[in-house]
């Protein structure tokens, strides 16, 4: 691998440095928030690429949300084909200015997206999930037990709100 250079400009990063530990990918449903699935990658894979694995098309979705290293035309065609809207955030022009109106689309994107985020930060700052192992079967086997036990927490919230209202 080669260094990352001196001289390279700010928040520049070169490809060839290793990129060590793992990422969690979920798909979660909108209105109750439960973890539907999930896959571990270690860190170096590419996110667009876990997409077709992580969309469960037996669960009745409508509609998909994901950030912009989620866009490739290869992922819109197979939401198409599988009868999926996609609202995954556009990419920035190279070089240009975002487009207002392409700006605004973001942020309207982004008011929903942001649910993802919390399974991430429960499992962080609650449960205080850090996963140190070696091997990614390890690092699954964590990581699908945090999701476990996020998804028992918010059976436990709906049921105590079922409860209260009845």
């Amino acid at each position: 691998y080669s260094k990352k250079k001196e001289h390279a400009p700010k928040g520049c990063v070169d490809i060839a440095i290793p990129h060590y530990g793992y990422k969690s990918h979920i798909m979660i449903d909108k209105s109750r928030r439960f973890i539907r699935s999930f896959k571990v990658t270690d860190a170096s894979c590419h996110d667009g690429a876990q997409l077709e694995d992580l969309v469960r098309t037996d669960i009745p979705a409508k509609e998909v949300r994901a950030d912009t290293a989620y866009k490739s035309n290869r992922n819109e065609a197979w939401l198409s084909r599988h009868g999926l809207v996609s609202h995954i955030h556009c990419k920035k022009p190279r070089g240009q200015p975002m487009p207002t109106h392409i700006k605004r689309a973001n942020s309207a994107r982004s008011k929903v997206r942001a649910l993802v985020e919390h399974p991430f930060a429960d499992q962080k700052h609650r449960m205080g999930l850090k996963v140190r192992t070696i091997g990614l079967a390890r690092a699954t086997i964590k990581i699908g037990m945090a999701n476990i036990a996020y998804n028992l927490q918010r059976l436990i919230y709906h049921e105590t709100q079922r409860v209260k209202c009845a």
